[in-house]
């Protein structure tokens, strides 16, 4: 028996801000979390400004940073803000029945449909998901949302938080079905922070050989009319931080691996 051909490209995604909409869920429950120990809701600005550092891709860090910053102490125990976090995404138990969740979770508009990945494997594309995002949330955007079965998935628990590039970097070679190096096909990765960028950066630090493209989109709050000037310059920030392409939305992804050649190192 022949063995399975080797994918054009490996295609992996973040999923927050590159899937779903998470400007009225997740980011939603950083501001709710901070408001409800403090007392102040920061503003999107102010969410941005903390993700463009590329230091706080977890949200309950990024919550428990915001509150430092503020100035508040005693600051929460750790357990007591991941609760509260909790309850204003999931609302109900993340392990628990998805029907019974009623968070923002609930809330999420979605930035592809399922048969844009049927077209990425029809074009000959292997493709996974590199994501922050708790398991329960991820797998149920993933499997319930899109109807995708049994989806690659690195999330949150699963590898070192980015931009440790460990999780990209297991996943990918999971799906080229070969060592990465010189003789594997290009890797590319999609997310919408420089987070996501550095995390490529660093993959190509850890193996020299490999094609690796850095991806990148603005999240979908920046996209709405009247905020091009905050886009354009978030656009900025992932290209000063090493962002190859940055495209105007995920499904832009289609048109870039269109052409029979693979993508550009």
């Amino acid at each position: 028996m022949a063995a399975p051909a080797a994918p054009r490209a490996v295609l992996l995604f973040d999923i927050d801000g590159v899937i779903r909409d998470v400007s009225g869920s997740y980011r939603r429950a950083i501001v709710e979390t901070v408001q409800q120990f403090s007392g102040w809701a920061p503003e999107p600005a102010a969410i941005d400004a903390l993700k463009g550092e590329g230091r706080w891709n977890n949200d309950w860090q990024a919550s428990m940073e915001l509150l430092r910053r503020r100035g508040l102490s005693p600051l929460p125990a750790w357990e007591e803000l991941v609760a509260v976090f909790s309850d204003h995404y999931f609302g109900g138990d993340p392990e628990g029945d998805p029907g019974l969740w009623r968070g923002f979770i609930g809330s999420e508009p979605l930035l592809v449909d399922g048969p844009f990945f049927a077209s990425l494997s029809e074009r000959g594309f292997a493709w996974g998901f590199v994501s922050g995002a708790e398991p329960p949330s991820a797998r149920f955007v993933l499997e319930q949302r899109l109807g995708l079965v049994a989806p690659p998935l690195i999330a949150m628990g699963q590898a070192p938080d980015k931009p440790d590039p460990a999780g990209l970097l297991d996943l990918a070679a999971r799906l080229a079905g070969v060592p990465l190096g010189a003789g594997a096909p290009p890797v590319a990765y999609l997310g919408d922070t420089v987070a996501d960028v550095e995390t490529v950066r660093r993959a190509r630090n850890r193996v020299p050989g490999q094609r690796f493209e850095a991806l990148a989109v603005a999240p979908p709050h920046l996209q709405q009319a009247g905020r091009e000037a905050e886009r354009q310059g978030y656009e900025a920030q992932l290209r000063q931080a090493g962002a190859d392409r940055v495209l105007a939305s995920t499904c832009q992804v289609l048109e870039l691996f269109s052409a029979p050649s693979p993508p550009a190192p």
